[in-house]
């Protein structure tokens, strides 16, 4: 008897600790390329998320609401019933499974809109710079960006509050504060404490420090880009590792053979230890799902 529940045992806390291991070596990576690529998201209510997802067609629709539902109910069942051969306990897991589909559905909005916003970033900063060129005003940049239709928003209507700001002020020094703290990437914070330099003191190598900004600028799309593919694959391989865990209780009774295994599950501990592989492994599924989709790295 206390072999079995030392071999229940030891799956709980295989579990737990690949788990935290694979957290902790796998994401190093991403978290380090990341950290100067996206902004956080906070200043936006899910409403406007939700808003935009829907424009760039990243919402679930129906059927992939009812196909995840499908999915998950069907998935959880067929988990849990390998596990305690309770259609009562299938049932409960195949309800909770399915209350977390509107959650990853939120998840999805927030990452096609962390990625929409990058994007306005990259077209923000870039044609400002190009607009400078031109202009040799930071003002008169931002009007000929508003007025190009590169930008969408909330970006655009933050340029035109910008605008607007520093001519009621006289100086561009709200509207660059206004501005970063609503977006908080160093490539928007360097490009604006350039041009404040460039208004206030002058610079005769202007030109060639913008230059040098817009390369700056296309390095990081590039390397953001790329690292966007790697996070893909390498979630694709995180889930597939993450559902094969909930697999495990099959090398136990495998092990132990059906008698024993049903023996087992006549004892109260054994099935806490049960639902605790579940309930860890899902907890450190959920937080990788997570980590793809919303923790996409701040600054």
């Amino acid at each position: 008897m206390y072999i079995e529940i030392i071999v229940v045992a030891a799956i709980l806390i295989f579990v737990l600790v690949y788990r935290m291991n694979a957290g902790d070596k796998s994401y190093r990576f991403i978290t380090k390329q990341f950290g100067n690529a996206y902004s956080k998201l906070s200043p936006y209510s899910f409403k406007v998320v939700h808003e935009k997802a829907k424009d760039l067609g990243q919402e679930y629709t129906t059927r992939q609401y009812i196909t995840q539902v499908i999915a998950f109910g069907v998935v959880s069942a067929f988990v849990s019933y390998i596990y305690f051969y309770s259609i009562i306990w299938s049932i409960v897991y195949a309800v909770v499974a399915i209350g977390f589909v509107p959650y990853l559905a939120y998840l999805r909005c927030k990452k096609a809109y962390s990625e929409f916003i990058f994007e306005q970033i990259q077209v923000y900063t870039t044609n400002v710079i190009m607009e400078f060129n031109t202009t040799q005003s930071f003002v008169k940049s931002l009007e000929g960006v508003r007025d190009s239709g590169v930008l969408e928003d909330p970006i655009l209507t933050d340029v035109k509050e910008m605008i607007q700001m520093a001519y009621s002020n006289g100086t561009i020094d709200e509207a660059v504060r206004f501005f970063n703290e609503k977006y908080d990437y160093y490539v928007v914070k360097n490009m604006h404490q350039l041009f404040i330099q460039i208004t206030k003191e002058g610079s005769k190598d202007s030109g060639e420090a913008l230059e040098g900004m817009l390369q700056d600028i296309d390095m990081l799309v590039e390397n953001v880009y790329r690292d966007r593919m790697d996070r893909q694959n390498f979630y694709g391989q995180f889930l597939t590792f993450g559902l094969a865990l909930y697999l495990l209780v099959v090398l136990v009774q495998f092990l132990l053979g059906d008698t024993s295994y049903l023996l087992l599950l006549e004892k109260w501990y054994v099935l806490l230890l049960l639902h605790g592989v579940i309930i860890i492994n899902t907890f450190f599924l959920l937080k990788g799902i997570r980590f793809y989709h919303e923790d996409v790295g701040a600054e």
